[in-house]
């Protein structure tokens, strides 16, 4: 069958003649990819950067973003039959007894390092035409969101990050008494780095948690990402007009900084504008690239002085999965167009070179249909 894959032994993406799985054991699930969607991640991945192909293969069929449709089920899976759509996580547990994480279920805080990822680290990917799995690791999606649910994966980013935030800001009165549970960052004020569709997504997550926010991006208004970040509620600020001063001068004390964009240098300098008690949430993973200078003495003076948090968040557990679902329930309900407006385009596999290997397909998200 079809499948995009990498080749790191001869630095080489091509279209593969990939083997097409069958279900082995009685806990696994065998599924139709209907689409892919494609991210920064794997781009990097067709750079050579990092990626590395399972045991026994010479390359990695890349893609993680995943939306499928099941076709076969084994004798043991109770909760998934024919017909249901899903979506699948990432990352799978490292085989350590003594790594508690991965023992608990919550592999995204791998302690040993030897965790696999689908698509990226040891395992291949969704971007083919079938996989098997086990059902574990399935997230079944209601046939509402069949338009958007290869959304899910990046928006379990916002959602596994907003998680450890309110764990974090458990050390201190955060939330206001009385304050729904649905409206917890009502009052609070957060800034989004970067209008790509993790920004967004966590954007749209901040806003239905009550957050004021603002998205703080490159490109001058008007442009189409602004108009989609405003037509949800937060304000587009753009980067080109206002400095990272007159962002917090606008802005105010900002309690959270929700880091969408990957770009260290950016990133470095609104630390510098977090407010007392806030907390900062890194969720890119830059390229290696030369060091960069860093006002080091004025971030920890602030780290210190105000009671500011940084954490970083990587991959997902299955309740963070369960929360993009719902989530993307909700975003459905309020901002239909506005969500559908986060999927720019839907190619076939054949375009995979101009999604991965250059700049040509412009847009928020660009979706491979493998139906």
């Amino acid at each position: 069958m079809r499948a995009v894959g990498v080749l790191p032994g001869k630095r080489e993406v091509r279209l593969l003649d990939h083997p097409a799985p069958v279900i082995s054991k009685d806990n696994e699930i065998r599924v139709k990819s209907l689409e892919v969607g494609v991210c920064g991640t794997d781009k990097e991945i067709c750079t050579f950067v990092y990626g590395s192909p399972p045991a026994g293969f010479d390359y990695l069929v890349i893609g993680h973003e995943s939306l499928g449709q099941v076709v076969e089920v084994g004798s043991a899976v109770r909760g998934l039959k024919p017909g249901d759509l899903v979506v699948p996580s990432v990352r799978r547990p490292c085989a350590h007894e003594d790594c508690l994480p991965c023992r608990s279920g919550q592999q995204d805080f791998c302690s040993t390092g030897d965790f696999t990822e689908r698509g990226i680290k040891m395992r291949h990917g969704y971007m083919t035409e079938f996989y098997v799995d086990q059902e574990q690791f399935m997230n079944p999606v209601p046939a509402a969101l069949r338009e958007v649910a290869v959304l899910v994966e990046p928006l379990t980013v916002a959602e596994k990050a907003m998680a450890q935030v309110w764990k974090t800001q458990a050390r201190l009165p955060w939330i206001s008494p009385n304050t729904p549970e649905t409206q917890k960052g009502k009052g609070l004020k957060a800034v989004v780095l970067g209008a790509g569709p993790i920004g967004i997504l966590g954007a749209m997550t901040l806003v239905i948690n009550g957050f004021e926010t603002y998205v703080y991006s490159r490109s001058k208004k008007p442009n189409p990402k602004a108009e989609l970040v405003e037509s949800f509620g937060a304000t587009y600020i753009s980067s080109e007009t206002e400095t990272v001063e007159q962002l917090a001068e606008r802005v105010g004390n900002i309690d959270l900084v929700y880091e969408g964009l990957g770009v260290a240098k950016i990133s470095f300098n609104v630390m510098k504008a977090l407010g007392t008690n806030g907390i900062f949430v890194f969720t890119g993973i830059p390229a290696p690239k030369p060091a960069i200078p860093v006002d080091a003495d004025q971030i920890m003076r602030n780290i210190v002085l105000k009671n500011q948090a940084i954490i970083g968040t990587v991959n997902a557990d299955q309740t963070a999965f369960q929360n993009a679902i719902r989530d993307l329930g909700v975003f459905m309900k309020r901002w239909p167009n506005s969500l559908k407006a986060l999927i720019t385009g839907r190619h076939s596999i054949e375009d995979y070179r101009e999604l991965l290997l250059t700049e040509e397909k412009h847009g928020i998200k660009n979706v491979i249909s493998m139906a």
